[in-house]
């Protein structure tokens, strides 16, 4: 109990557990979002991870590879980005979120149940206006939350657009209370 009053004293709060079933949430939030603000899904989506060492990853990763890649759909694309993270791009027709969210979701599952959860980053579904302004709809894996992402060129972002967008879908899904941690996602794959 003592733990517990001196944790709340010195500002200390126990983390969320990450529950990846909030991803399904997106398809909801997709038709929302559509409704207030025109933004459509784009049917491109990421898994961001840091990648580990070893054989069991390496195989992991090709497990998840194979996986999204079985049947009709188009192969899954694997990239780095400059500060070394893995990011895992998968595809889907614009009009089937839900197919590109339960691969998503795949991936994530996948990850977690293999022991790797730790190196989850974040997952994301794009979106474009009839502008063709983009933005994406950002999962925190350790914070088992969302928050909106409006790039502009010259590394800009929308910030009055993703105040926006957490309006209009902040009760469909879990936002991010903290500002701060909406981190930007600069060049992600499925932006």
């Amino acid at each position: 109990m003592t733990v517990g009053f001196l944790d709340t004293l010195l500002g200390r709060s126990k983390p969320v557990k990450p529950d990846l079933d909030r991803l399904f949430a997106l398809s909801t939030a997709a038709l929302t979002l559509e409704a207030a603000t025109g933004f459509t899904p784009t049917g491109l989506g990421s898994v961001c991870f840091r990648a580990a060492e070893g054989a069991a990853f390496a195989r992991m990763q090709k497990d998840i590879q194979e996986l999204l890649d079985a049947g009709e759909g188009p192969e899954v694309e694997l990239s780095t980005d400059s500060y070394g993270y893995t990011w895992l791009l998968a595809r889907q027709p614009a009009d089937d979120l839900p197919a590109l969210v339960t691969d998503l979701h795949a991936v994530n599952a996948t990850l977690e149940a293999g022991g790797f959860g730790p190196h989850l980053l974040c997952s994301l579904a794009g979106f474009t206006g009839a502008d063709g302004q983009r933005l994406a709809l950002v999962y925190l894996y350790k914070r088992g939350t969302f928050y909106p992402f409006a790039p502009l060129p010259g590394d800009k972002r929308d910030n009055a657009l993703e105040l926006q967008v957490r309006g209009a879908v902040g009760a469909d899904l879990p936002f991010e209370d903290d500002l701060s941690r909406w981190f930007p996602v600069w060049g992600a794959p499925g932006l």
